[in-house]
């Protein structure tokens, strides 16, 4: 399976647009909340091996 060699950044780019959305329009994703920090995980994994 080939990754895309920016695939981290676009990890990143919708985590920030998820916590953005978050928080400005007060939504609770309830069960989902877990979704944030796996991608947080996930960015920070992949922006580190240079993906």
């Amino acid at each position: 399976m080939n990754i895309p060699e920016n695939s981290g950044r676009l990890v990143l780019a919708i985590y920030l647009i998820l916590v953005g959305i978050t928080g400005v329009f007060g939504i609770q994703l309830g069960p989902a909340s877990v979704l944030l920090p796996i991608l947080a995980l996930a960015a920070g994994i992949l922006i580190l091996l240079g993906r």
